[in-house]
Order: C-alpha cells, then structure tokens, then sequence
C-alpha cells in the first residue's frame, strides 16, 4: 500500500490510463435505498463514486490525500459538464442543495469531520477506526453510512492490503457503528475479502 501522497499520487496517474471504472458495485446494488442530499465521498480516490452520484443530482464533498487523484476527478467531472470546484474545508451545508462536486485534498488522519452535515457518507475501500465516530455525529438524522473495505480474509487473495491495521475483524464492520442502525451486512469471500454495510442515523 502507498504511505504518502506522492506514493499515491503516482498510483492514480497510472491508474487514469486505464478506462475509468463505473461506481463500486455495492453502490449500484443498494442505490435505491439511499437518502438524497448532501454525500461525503471518504478516500475518493478517482472520483468513480462521486462520479456517479453527481450524475444522480447529489452534492458530494470528495475527499483524498492524493492532489493527482483529484486532478483527475476535477478533469472527469469537467468533461461530463459537472459543477466541479475547490474548497478548503467541509462546507457545513447551510445552503440548498447544488448538485456538483466539492474537492477537498487532506489528510484523513488529520481530519475532522463536522456535526449533523450529510445526507449520505461513503466510504469504500479505506479503513481508518479513528474516523469512526466522527462518521456517526457528521450524519443528519436519517442519513445512511455505506461502508465498504477488506476483511482479514483478503489475506488469501491477491491484492489489496496486507497491513493488519487495514483489515477488518470477523464482524468488526456489524459493530463499528453502535449509534447507527444497520440496514444491510455482509462479509464475502469471492475472489476476494470483502465486508459491506448500510447504516441508518436515528
């Protein structure tokens, strides 16, 4: 795994020759069960989720370490005729809704989230317990979390990470969360690890 942002930044400036990919496919399953609204998109990466859910009138706030990764979702976002633009902080979202893209570059280890602010967060493929509790208060009531990232079994499969601190517990995601209500759980192993959850803010 990359551990700086010039690290991965070179990792998504060879990713971007590829085509780019269409949203992570828990996304596309369980779209028609999350709230409109504001999105926070956690370790954006490329933008492939925000991507998606700009296309659906949300305004999301997509966040990365990597400045390449968000050149390259400004670009993306540009070319589809998006509203794209910069800003230093998550706005608190005190104005109507503007479908678009926000780009924030931080580091999420640094990072703080504010209270009551989103309709939807993601937060797929990146793990960082730290965040955890600062996910649940950044929730508006009847917001979703969509969480999805690697067990301890993708130690079986080729890629992803293999540092422990990046891999989830058996049914550690069920529990992440004790002041959210899950509306959908699993863990899979097929061709790969991979542990997904929907939450719902009272």
């Amino acid at each position: 795994m990359p551990s700086s942002p010039s690290e991965w930044d070179e990792k998504h400036r060879l990713a971007a020759k590829n085509v780019a990919e269409g949203p992570a496919d828990v996304l596309r399953e369980l779209l028609p069960l999350l709230p409109a609204g504001r999105a926070l998109d956690l370790a954006c990466g490329m933008g492939r989720n925000a991507l998606n859910l700009a296309w659906r009138g949300y305004e999301v706030t997509a966040v990365d370490w990597s400045q390449a990764a968000l050149d390259i979702l400004e670009a993306r976002g540009r070319d589809r005729e998006f509203r794209v633009r910069r800003v230093q902080k998550v706005e608190e979202g005190k104005q109507p809704v503007r479908a678009g893209i926000c780009l924030l570059q931080a580091d999420l280890e640094r990072f703080a989230l504010p209270t009551n602010c989103f309709q939807l967060i993601l937060c797929i493929r990146y793990l960082q317990r730290s965040l955890f509790s600062q996910i649940e208060r950044a929730l508006c009531p009847g917001g979703m979390l969509l969480f999805e990232t690697y067990p301890q079994a993708q130690a079986d499969f080729s890629g992803g990470p293999r540092d422990p601190r990046y891999l989830l517990h058996v049914g550690e995601l069920r529990t992440a969360f004790p002041g959210l209500t899950a509306l959908f759980y699993r863990e899979l192993r097929a061709g790969q690890g991979i542990a997904s959850l929907l939450a719902e803010a009272g």
